[in-house]
């Protein structure tokens, strides 16, 4: 099996970890490319099998769980679980290219529990709920129940931040990416 370093953005939705990874691979000098999650979910409207997500059933991805065919996995509501293939990053490592996730935060702590020495693990905080909330509300994507739910997730979430090795603020996002891929390409020459 080839290796490699593993680069984890944990952050509350609303933070802007989605864009901050996506700018980094489009960096062509960093050698990172995107692990694809696994998921128990119908795929929404525009998602594509395989860049997207991999999307299986639930029975499927059970039977991948008992396998011991994930490095990390999640049931997030009945039925629905989230989880990143080892072949996902076995892939990635044979390619020469280092991993970069945009995962929830208990899968990256996971992730950088495994695999210590390997990862950066990044925590995306907004500069603040109030911000944060006002994020979500301009994506025009969520009702109103699913805002305040995320909200109230993203207050245990900032819990966690301490237990990433860094905590990148994301006040201005072209401060925040230049940040971010000093942080990165900083590691990837460790």
């Amino acid at each position: 099996m080839a290796s490699g370093k593993l680069i984890v953005f944990s952050a509350p939705s609303g933070s802007g970890k989605t864009t901050i990874v996506r700018h980094l691979l489009s960096e062509t000098d960093l050698p990172l490319d995107f692990s694809i999650s696994a998921a128990s979910r119908e795929p929404r409207v525009g998602e594509v099998h395989g860049k997207d997500y991999y999307f299986l059933s639930a029975k499927d991805f059970k039977e991948k769980v008992t396998e011991g065919a994930f490095l990390e996995w999640e049931e997030v509501y009945k039925d629905n679980f989230y989880g990143t293939l080892k072949s996902e990053i076995d892939r990635i490592w044979e390619e020469g290219k280092h991993v970069i996730f945009d995962i929830d935060v208990v899968g990256g702590l996971n992730i950088k529990q495994q695999f210590s020495k390997e990862t950066l693990a990044i925590f995306v905080q907004p500069p603040s709920i109030e911000e944060m909330e006002r994020r979500l509300r301009g994506r025009a994507t969520e009702s109103e129940e699913k805002i305040k739910m995320r909200v109230a997730k993203a207050e245990q979430e900032l819990d966690f931040a301490k237990k990433f090795d860094t905590i990148l603020v994301n006040n201005e996002l072209d401060i925040a990416k230049q940040e971010a891929y000093k942080l990165v390409s900083e590691f990837l020459k460790k």
